[in-house]
């Protein structure tokens, strides 16, 4: 069944709210998400900013102990205008260069051709008057599950349940798994960037309102520990912590969880493997937790 959701209003935590609609699994949701600052399709300031979500949406049959499958089918910014933060974060510089970066009250507009895919600086600084156009690669920032024991988390950070990943690999077409710790998963979307750098370094990608579908399915039984995920050419597994390292040890174990799993390989095999195969992609390092992907091509894994 495909359902069409109007959002009316929004969250800045992802927790065991209220749903806002109920589906069954395999069900299509096509909706759409104001920007990380609250505004919608029309420019308009309709709620809080802090990444808010459209949602819960809650999954029939999803229990602790299953796995809660999304399927990007389609995310696409929805105007043509959209923001980005004007320096890079003071935490991923040298702390004695900070200074030399200047006051932080910059920020830079983009325009968005949707017909074109392009996007370019409505001011360039100097310098950047040539770059011309971008072509856009849409993409959630934030989005999950609500997490274990009643907890709301804030849209700011991300843990096991998913949230604030900003990674640029969540685009359209990936499927992404998450664990369900509360009864019917209840799925949060939002913070939408038409364009972003490897770990969001100044704070935000373009940031933009977007139109959403996606496809929901519970696998029962099935039970994981971070979020998984898979595109056309690479099987992830997400770890999101601080310090980094720890991010990464998750990351890690995960994706040799996701091989024997999946695809019958133990730890033996599975560290054979990843120790000269593994790939790893920088999300989030911007905010309290940072985002660390663990991969391996999938051609490698048909081989088996």
């Amino acid at each position: 069944m495909i359902h069409e959701f109007e959002p009316t209003h929004f969250q800045t935590t992802i927790g065991s709210h209220e749903p806002v609609l109920r589906v069954a699994s395999g069900d299509v949701i096509r909706t759409w998400t104001v920007d990380s600052g609250g505004y919608d399709r029309h420019g308009n300031d309709i709620t809080e900013g802090g990444n808010p979500q459209t949602g819960p949406f809650y999954v029939e049959g999803a229990e602790r102990g299953d796995t809660l499958r999304v399927r990007f089918e389609r995310i696409r910014p929805n105007r043509t205008r959209g923001v980005t933060g004007g320096l890079v974060a003071p935490n991923v510089v040298d702390p004695g260069f900070v200074p030399e970066l200047g006051p932080r009250n910059s920020e830079d507009w983009w325009e968005l051709d949707l017909e074109r895919g392009t996007a370019r600086l409505h001011d360039p600084p100097p310098g950047l008057q040539s770059l011309g156009e971008l072509p856009l690669d849409p993409m959630l920032g934030c989005f999950g599950v609500a997490p274990p024991q009643g907890q709301a988390i804030s849209c700011a950070t991300s843990g096991e349940h998913g949230g604030n990943m900003d990674y640029r690999g969540f685009r359209e077409g990936v499927v992404v798994d998450f664990p369900v710790f509360a009864e019917g998963g209840l799925l949060h979307v939002g913070d939408g960037h038409a364009l972003q750098g490897d770990g969001e370094i100044v704070g935000t990608g373009i940031e933009v309102s977007m139109d959403v579908e996606l496809t929901v399915e519970v696998l029962k039984g099935k039970a994981i520990c971070w979020p998984r995920a898979e595109d056309e050419s690479f099987v992830m597994a997400v770890g999101n912590a601080r310090p980094l390292d720890q991010a990464v040890q998750h990351a890690t174990t995960e994706l040799l969880k996701l091989l024997r799993d999946d695809h019958g390989l133990d730890y033996r095999a599975g560290s054979a493997l990843l120790g000269q195969c593994i790939r790893y992609d920088v999300g989030n390092v911007f905010d309290p937790a940072y985002t660390m992907v663990a991969k391996v091509e999938k051609a490698l894994l048909e081989r088996l």
